[in-house]
Order: structure tokens, then C-alpha cells, then sequence
């Protein structure tokens, strides 16, 4: 599955659909398959993404790149699969940038529709 989020401020962020549901649990919304995150709820959003953020940074910063990851599941049905690791900041700078336009430009953020 994808998750496309859009906002009128800004360009879609695509995902797939268990990295979109990590950052929906993220952000303090229900990993649904439609949803919003209103002008009003954009703060919390932005921070709690950014903590998060600093956290895997947190957690990274110690590390060797010997000792990160190569691969991760890939999160479809073979359990087998994996794709290449990406970290969670990665994943949610483009977001994160993407709820920031839409705080300024006062713009909800919506996915599904």
C-alpha cells in the first residue's frame, strides 16, 4: 500500500504504507486510510515528529557504520523480503517539511482522499 499526504502548501509526500502508519502513530493520529491533521493540530504534530527525529539521532549517534543496519523488512506479505535500511529521521524530514509549509501557509495536511 501507498499513502500519498498532501497539502495545498506544499508537494505530496509519498510513503509506503507501514513507514506512512509509523509516522501517522507518530504525529498522535490513527493509522487509517484516510485522515487529516488540522491547521490546529500541525504544532503538536511538528513536535512530536521532531522529537522523534532527535531521539533516532539520540540513538545513531554512538554507532559505527558497521554496526547500522543494511537491511529491514520490507513490510509487505513475504516475510522474507527486506528492502534497504533507512532511518526514521530519513523518512521524516520530507514530511516534517511538508507540515511546516502547511503551518505557515495554514494549510490542513490530508492522505487518502
Amino acid at each position: 500500500m501507498i499513502v500519498t499526504f498532501q497539502s495545498p502548501a506544499s508537494g505530496d509526500v509519498i510513503m509506503f504504507g507501514d513507514v506512512a502508519q509509523r509516522m501517522m502513530k507518530i504525529m498522535g493520529k490513527d493509522p487509517t486510510d484516510k485522515g487529516i491533521v488540522t491547521v490546529e493540530q500541525l504544532p503538536e504534530a511538528i513536535a512530536r515528529l521532531k522529537a522523534a527525529i532527535e531521539e533516532d539521532k539520540q540513538q545513531r549517534a554512538g554507532l559505527q557504520d558497521e554496526d547500522l543496519p543494511r537491511t529491514e523488512p520490507d513490510g509487505g506479505t513475504n516475510a522474507k523480503s527486506s528492502r534497504p535500511f533507512v532511518t526514521l529521521t530519513q523518512r521524516a524530514v520530507p514530511l516534517l517539511e511538508l507540515l511546516e509549509w502547511s503551518l505557515k501557509k495554514k494549510k490542513p495536511v490530508v492522505w487518502g482522499v
